[in-house]
């Protein structure tokens, strides 16, 4: 069979981890990479990979079967996502969970009219954790929900960090409430409010005479990212930052507890955590997999938008269904 071509939109750290990913599957290949930045200065690992401005976008339909999309949640990928839609099937990771339902609208609209598939919001939240939640849901009717996240650097709510005027670089850190996580973690069912589950902190490189003040209010306000949480911006050097927060570390769990019994006298707690050394390449992994998803449905005639609950876990995987199941068994 001729391996999936791949076209990724977007080369920085997700970008990077994407390229890695479509490496380490036999099945697929890095054709090209889209930029906004100088193509001269994109420099893929593969050495037969293309480097194109993202504005010739809709000059390589006939050499990419799925295109993967980088960017950010925050400003990028609701533009871009169904505009790329238009031309090619694709793969995004918009995780602003309150917008995916308008997202998925917007994108669904596109595709079907151009007769494309694409895949939203997947990662490992939403992704993975949405799957997980969806299971234990099921399982378990009578029960709560928690997902916690971190301690680790959230892309995207750095992303959004850096899009403020006046900020050089961040990183964001997501930390979850010890205290909480014990009380959930023993079956306590505890009633939790979004601030006593997670902790925002936030390091940041101001351009020389920015007004921190301004730049801080811009964060601690943002609704979707820091608003409904207590959040901590600590301004530091473009060296303190490069020294010591220059990896890209994440994970976290969701949890649901619940009862079973005539009185619910059993308590249950089912749990899937991620613990990851590197997020981007991690989520990378996640659209890969996706994107062999997307491409066959592309193959066998659907259209539209989906997300992870529309799709098989077989579609997800390089072995045949037959091979899974001799393995299951």
């Amino acid at each position: 069979m001729n391996p999936i071509r791949i076209g990724i939109l977007g080369y920085g750290n997700l970008g990077r981890g994407i390229e890695l990913a479509v490496a380490a599957n036999d099945d697929m290949e890095l054709v090209g990479v889209f930029t906004r930045r100088d193509p001269a200065s994109v420099h893929p690992l593969g050495e037969n990979v293309a480097v194109w401005p993202a504005t010739e976008l809709a000059a390589h339909t006939d050499d990419i079967d799925v295109l993967m999309l980088a960017g950010g949640s925050a400003t990028d990928l609701p533009e871009q996502t169904p505009a790329a839609a238009a031309l090619y099937n694709v793969v995004d990771s918009f995780d602003t969970h309150a917008n995916i339902p308008a997202h998925f609208a917007a994108v669904d609209a596109v595709a079907r009219e151009t007769g494309h598939v694409a895949v939203i919001s997947v990662g490992w939240d939403p992704g993975m954790f949405s799957v997980s939640r969806v299971y234990a849901n099921a399982i378990m009717p009578n029960g709560a929900d928690y997902t916690f996240w971190g301690r680790g650097v959230s892309q995207g709510h750095s992303d959004a960090i850096r899009r403020i005027p006046g900020v050089v670089d961040a990183r964001q850190y997501t930390v979850p409430v010890p205290e909480a996580l014990e009380a959930v973690r023993s079956g306590a069912n505890p009633e939790l409010a979004t601030r006593q589950k997670h902790t925002r902190e936030c390091f940041v490189v101001a351009e020389e005479g920015a007004d921190t003040a301004a730049i801080e209010e811009a964060i601690v306000t943002m609704p979707n990212y820091f608003a409904d949480y207590d959040t901590t911006v600590t301004f530091i050097s473009q060296e303190e930052l490069d020294r010591d927060h220059a990896g890209i570390p994440h994970g976290g769990s969701v949890i649901r507890t619940g009862t079973t019994g005539a009185a619910g006298e059993n308590t249950h707690v089912i749990e899937y955590s991620l613990k990851l050394d590197s997020n981007p390449e991690f989520t990378g992994s996640v659209l890969v997999a996706c994107a062999r998803a997307c491409w066959r449905m592309a193959c066998a005639g659907e259209t539209g938008c989906r997300t992870i609950f529309d799709i098989a876990p077989a579609l997800l995987s390089p072995m045949t269904p037959e091979e899974l199941r001799a393995k299951m068994l």
